[in-house]
């Protein structure tokens, strides 16, 4: 048990990267659906590529939703309407009917008459409520079928067209007084119906609702079935109407298989190894070709993050509906791990996030395509983050990417642009204005994670700073030859493809140790006084080396990144403070040679490498006398070469090519420092 422990204690690194292999993996396995999936890609209008299939099981064929649309529209427009029947408004009618009648009517009016008259009323009375009269005119088509209901209870079936409206009943009355002849009394007829009449039916839309909403129920999704071994297609055909139908049944028949017990877990382990190789895949590409990350448990946990939150985003859309998955911003991953890392990384991982997805998503080879295209024009159009017009202008270019390649899968899948879905463009753009949450993200990160973007080296950058400030109060010199190296180094960045802003902001700091003994260092003595003068040889050489160390402590004070304090720790990597062990040496033939040395580490990056280059050379340059051309290549070689030969770079991962290209700039930059001209003959 000790030994194991002891073992897990000496390699607690990769122990922790396997922990953190296997929770992503069963997190992203747990968000996953775990229903089966057609293992067939087809798509309308094309030929059918795999061999003749044949019905695995028995199932149904599934109906269009064009024609479940046809189907409902049809039971709508059919449905009945029904209308509550008040009882005892006829009786209570015909009652004021009688009463008011005998009121109303002139007594000169002949009895006869009079009697025809008031028969004729109750005549008119019975056939406006044969059917009934409506409380208001409602805006149903005149064919509709309505039912009359008494107490919940159906009591006749009619026409809606049948039933008497408010604004008919005038037109009934005249209709049945010039019939009669009676025109004479159809102002006082009319005013007593108008009086006496009442509406006895009221349209019950929450019956009528709910019977419409029973039968659209009953509604069948299917129409027919398909027998286990029949012949759905053959190699060869073209997947269209019917056959097209069958295959999108058969395929919607197993994704909703309700699995055994056994069959679920074959799915989850099945899952699992696609996960787990998508993983290791994007571990093993960091242990080979990114091995500085690797070595951090803190970057590999960021990378893993953000493939899982891009996993768990995209899965929440896909169950909640999958039409909105290209609302998801994909394409913030790269942005994110090309801002903290490099382009290279950020597609890769791009990649194997969109392929672990691509198993979830419906039209899975569509969605990779669109997916990988954006990711790749992301990483290449986004090169300055920190330029806020190049952010927008590079979400422009995605979007537009994204709407080109769907229009063409488009057209491809349906031969035409007549039903194109131009919501989906506006899905595109929405994930393009998502894609700007990128930067308040990534300051997000830099707080939780203690990375460094471009962004933030662009703020260190800035000569107003207060740690820069007080260097260049204190230690004027050194200030002065800060600038002048990180001029130098961020041109030789740039000709070698490495990261100028971070090399340049690396050598403004680089130096900051120094203003704890300004004085000490030669650049910073303008008195003419050499306070080495007065200590030895031995302690001149701490002094000197001690800046490293003190820089480092006031870095940290100031909460500088690491990145930023990697350049104060490498940028005299194990070189030897040569002039006081020489002069040691004439005192000491025997003194040990570590004593005057930096105890380093050496340059283990490209950026780091330079800025030793750029510092070596431009603080040489001082000693110049009457530079030439000549003098200046002679110079800069051996500087460069004699750090080669101290093994210096051994440990950065820099070649031979681009260390003559940097020499190359750096000739070129102290020839224009130095005004070198022609000599022109007299």
């Amino acid at each position: 048990m000790k030994d194991f422990i002891n073992f897990l204690y000496r390699n607690h690194s990769l122990a922790y990267k396997l922990i953190l292999f296997i929770s992503t993996t069963f997190l992203i396995v747990y968000l996953f659906p775990k229903s089966g999936k057609f293992k067939y890609n087809f798509e309308k209008g094309k030929p059918w590529q795999s061999e003749n299939l044949y019905a695995p099981f028995d199932f149904a064929i599934k109906k269009t939703d064009d024609e479940i649309k046809a189907e409902k529209k049809e039971i709508t427009d059919k449905a009945n309407l029904y209308f509550n029947v008040e009882l005892g408004v006829v009786d209570r009618v015909i009652s004021e009917y009688k009463s008011e009648f005998k009121l109303e009517l002139p007594d000169s009016l002949v009895t006869s008459n009079k009697t025809h008259l008031y028969n004729l009323g109750l005549n008119i009375i019975d056939k406006l409520y044969v059917n009934g009269v409506l409380d208001e005119d409602y805006a149903f088509a005149e064919d509709k079928k309505a039912i009359l209901l008494e107490g919940r209870t159906e009591k006749q079936t009619v026409r809606y067209s049948d039933l008497i409206k408010q604004n008919d009943i005038k037109d009934i009355l005249t209709s049945q007084l010039a019939k009669e002849g009676f025109m004479q009394f159809q102002k006082p007829f009319i005013a007593l119906f108008f009086e006496v009449i009442e509406p006895n039916l009221s349209y019950d839309k929450a019956f009528t609702e709910k019977a419409l909403q029973s039968d659209l129920e009953k509604i069948s999704f299917t129409r027919g079935s398909v027998e286990k071994g029949t012949l759905i297609i053959s190699k060869g055909e073209v997947v269209e109407g019917d056959k097209y139908q069958k295959l999108k049944s058969l395929e919607s028949e197993y994704e909703s298989q309700v699995w055994t017990k056994s069959n679920y877990y074959w799915i989850v382990f099945a899952y699992t190894l696609l996960v787990s190789l998508a993983l290791l895949m994007l571990l093993l590409f960091l242990r080979k070709y990114r091995n500085d990350i690797f070595e951090n448990n803190t970057k590999v946990t960021f990378i893993f993050f953000n493939v899982f939150l891009m996993v768990f985003i995209t899965t929440l859309v896909v169950n909640y509906n999958s039409q909105y998955i290209y609302v998801v911003p994909i394409c913030i991953l790269p942005l994110v791990l090309k801002a903290f890392f490099d382009a290279r990384l950020g597609l890769f991982s791009h990649v194997i996030t969109v392929l672990l997805l691509g198993s979830i998503v419906p039209n899975s080879y569509e969605y990779m395509f669109l997916q990988i295209i954006a990711g790749i024009v992301t990483i290449l159009t986004v090169s300055e983050l920190y330029k806020r017009a190049n952010l927008f202008i590079s979400v422009g270019q995605i979007t537009l990417i994204y709407i080109i390649a769907y229009f063409a899968f488009f057209v491809i899948h349906e031969g035409s642009v007549e039903t194109l879905k131009w919501e989906t463009f506006g899905m595109f753009v929405l994930c393009g204005l998502a894609t700007l949450f990128v930067q308040p993200l990534i300051y997000a990160y830099e707080k939780l994670f203690g990375l460094v973007s471009d962004v933030s080296l662009l703020e260190l950058s800035d000569t107003n700073t207060k740690l820069l400030k007080e260097l260049s109060n204190k230690a004027p010199g050194t200030f002065h030859h800060s600038l002048n190296v990180a001029n130098l180094a961020e041109a030789s960045a740039n000709e070698i493809g490495a990261n100028a802003m971070l090399v340049r902001v690396g050598a403004l700091y680089h130096d900051i140790g120094k203003m704890m003994n300004p004085t000490y260092f030669t650049e910073n003595q303008s008195t003419g006084i050499n306070p080495h003068d007065e200590l030895s040889s031995k302690e001149s050489a701490k002094v000197i080396i001690d800046h490293v160390i003190n820089g480092i402590e006031i870095a940290k004070k100031n909460n500088l990144p690491d990145r930023v304090i990697d350049f104060i720790r490498t940028h005299h990597g194990t070189s030897l403070v040569y002039y006081f062990y020489m002069k040691e040496k004439e005192i000491d033939d025997s003194i040990d040679k570590n004593q005057f040395k930096y105890p380093g580490p050496k340059p283990f990056s490209k950026e780091t490498a330079i800025l030793m280059m750029c510092d070596s050379v431009e603080a040489a340059s001082k000693s110049l006398k009457e530079p030439t051309s000549s003098k200046i290549d002679a110079f800069v070689e051996n500087i460069i070469n004699k750090q080669m030969v101290d093994e210096q770079f051994l440990n950065a991962n820099i070649t031979f090519k681009e260390i003559q290209s940097i020499k190359k700039v750096l000739k070129h930059k102290l020839a224009n420092i130095y005004h070198l001209r022609i000599e022109y003959p007299e």
